[in-house]
């Protein structure tokens, strides 16, 4: 998996959050997209970091903040915070990079 992927599916990740409850009606209609089974991926990793990952990837994709409002609420510059997404991007890369998670 490259690291654009993982970009990638991490902004589907936070649409999907931003727009859950409408997603859940339509699921009953239409039936289920695949981003659940994405979503389940990355919550399978995640389970796995360190405490202040989880907390980030939770605040940012879960409860759809964003990095600026994010940094000012933990006190954080957005040059740290920055770094801090960067390392959990890098995070995923390296988990999905040494086996295969489904």
């Amino acid at each position: 998996m490259t690291l654009k992927q993982i970009r990638e599916d991490l902004r589907e990740i936070r649409y999907y959050y931003s727009r859950k409850e409408t997603f859940e009606k339509a699921f009953s209609i239409i039936g289920k997209t695949d981003i659940e089974e994405k979503i389940d991926k990355y919550n399978k990793v995640i389970c796995k970091a360190t405490p202040k990952m989880y907390d980030l990837y939770a605040s940012l994709y879960i409860e759809n903040n964003t990095q600026e409002s994010l940094s000012a609420e933990l006190g954080y510059t957005s040059v740290h915070l920055s770094r801090l997404h960067c390392g959990l991007v890098k995070f995923f890369y390296e988990a999905f990079n040494k086996k295969e998670v489904n």
